[in-house]
């Protein structure tokens, strides 16, 4: 029987990567985002236009949307915004609460939203960051924001036992979001940039879709740890 997948930010890199995977193994594959990608949406992709920013007007969309869809075999939770790469004292708290509106706070509506009417989820992947451990210097608002991420996915795994959740580091990928960091200059207060730098067009670095295949092999083997674990994909194996 073909599964049933709920995937947040699908118009590009990852999300894009994943939901293509899914329905090339002939998935139903659920994906929103702000933009539309109209080669997934002519695959088979079924579609809605949520901006996650904004909970006032997306939630509402989301349950009408949804209503009616009685179970997801996976819910990836992936979209994200990384935010400028700059010292804390020099972020706007005004930048600092739209990442965590998007990373942390859209993730809690995008899930009370999907466990409503008695829905099943049977597992529920977070795309994390190894960003939310390491506290680098600069990835501020990303590093916090992924930090709470872990904990709101390990708080749901308390609440939801039918539902298996894991906060999933994917390792380097080369998104739209390595682009502007592989294209700042070199700051040495700013270590990890020389790093991204020199896995960008390598095998450390692979596209969005080479990382999807490899974690859609993953999921399986998550459900083996505790729910409401923290993983790194670098390091099942």
């Amino acid at each position: 029987m073909a599964e049933t997948i709920f995937i947040t930010g699908v118009s590009c890199g990852l999300g894009h990567g994943l939901a293509k995977v899914y329905l090339e193994q002939g998935a139903t594959v659920y994906g929103c985002s702000r933009r539309a990608p109209e080669e997934l949406i002519a695959q088979g992709l079924i579609f809605q236009k949520i901006d996650l920013a904004d909970a006032e007007r997306g939630q509402p969309e989301l349950a009408e949307w949804l209503s009616g869809v009685a179970q997801f075999d996976a819910v990836i939770l992936n979209a994200a915004k990384l935010g400028e790469i700059r010292d804390m004292q020099a972020t706007p708290l005004s930048d600092l609460r739209e990442t965590m509106e998007i990373n942390v706070w859209a993730n809690k509506w995008l899930l009370d939203t999907l466990f409503a009417e008695e829905r099943l989820v049977q597992q529920v992947v977070a795309i994390s960051s190894g960003a939310s451990l390491s506290g680098s210097r600069g990835w501020n608002g990303y590093s916090l924001s992924k930090a709470a991420l872990n904990m709101l996915i390990q708080l749901y795994a308390g609440e939801q036992p039918r539902t298996h959740f894991t906060s999933l580091a994917p390792g380097l990928v080369d998104t739209a979001m390595q682009d502007y960091l592989t294209n700042l200059p070199t700051d040495e207060r700013y270590k990890p940039l020389a790093i991204l730098k020199a896995a960008k067009g390598t095998e450390q670095m692979p596209d969005g879709e080479s990382c999807a295949r490899r974690l859609i092999g993953a999921f399986p083997k998550l459900r083996q740890s505790a729910s409401g674990s923290y993983a790194d994909i670098r390091k099942l194996g």
